[in-house]
């Protein structure tokens, strides 16, 4: 399929404007329709090759934050604080260090909290920005594949156009006019 070399060419033919006019995302798509080249790498690889330390450990802890095993481990991790630091276990040679009602164990929850509710909202933040990354390649991808339609839809009333000033001959058959 030949292509027309021209994005200027193509944004007056297809979408009836001017490519100076057009939006960035609209003179991208019509660049890449107009040198046959593909849309490019997807929103997961994007995000991934930009990815700060920071960022993919944000992600770590907002997976093992908010996951069942986590939230299992730490049931388990304070039942044995509590279990450890009452008079239950007193006569096995436990000594309780945090007694009743358990200030130091708060105050380590707290903290906890404090600095895993950011780091979450980090990697919020990133995925809300991967989104928008994906969001952005599909309105890319669904413009090319309209631009791409349009385009042969055009080739196809031409040819059209073409056949219908052709003569067909009496004696072929039916099949023979396609």
């Amino acid at each position: 399929m030949t292509r027309d070399a021209d994005p200027h060419k193509l944004a007056r033919d297809l979408l009836g404007r001017e490519y100076d006019d057009l939006e960035a995302d609209e003179q991208r798509v019509l660049k890449r329709v107009a040198s046959g080249t593909f849309t490019g790498r997807d929103a997961d690889e994007l995000a991934h090759a930009h990815a700060s330390y920071g960022d993919r450990l944000a992600d770590r802890v907002a997976a093992v934050g908010g996951s069942w095993g986590f939230i299992i481990a730490f049931a388990v991790v304070l039942f044995g604080w509590m279990l450890i630091n009452s008079r239950v276990l007193e006569h096995m040679g436990f000594k309780p260090f945090d007694e009743y009602p358990y200030i130091f164990l708060n105050l380590m929850l707290s903290t906890l909290a404090a600095v895993q509710a950011p780091i979450i909202l980090m990697s919020q933040n990133r995925q809300a920005k991967k989104d928008r990354i994906t969001a952005r390649h599909d309105y890319e991808v669904n413009l090319r594949t309209q631009l791409e339609i349009l385009r042969l839809s055009r080739k196809i009333d031409k040819l059209a156009g073409k056949l219908k000033h052709t003569e067909v001959p009496a004696e072929s058959g039916p099949d023979d006019q396609l």
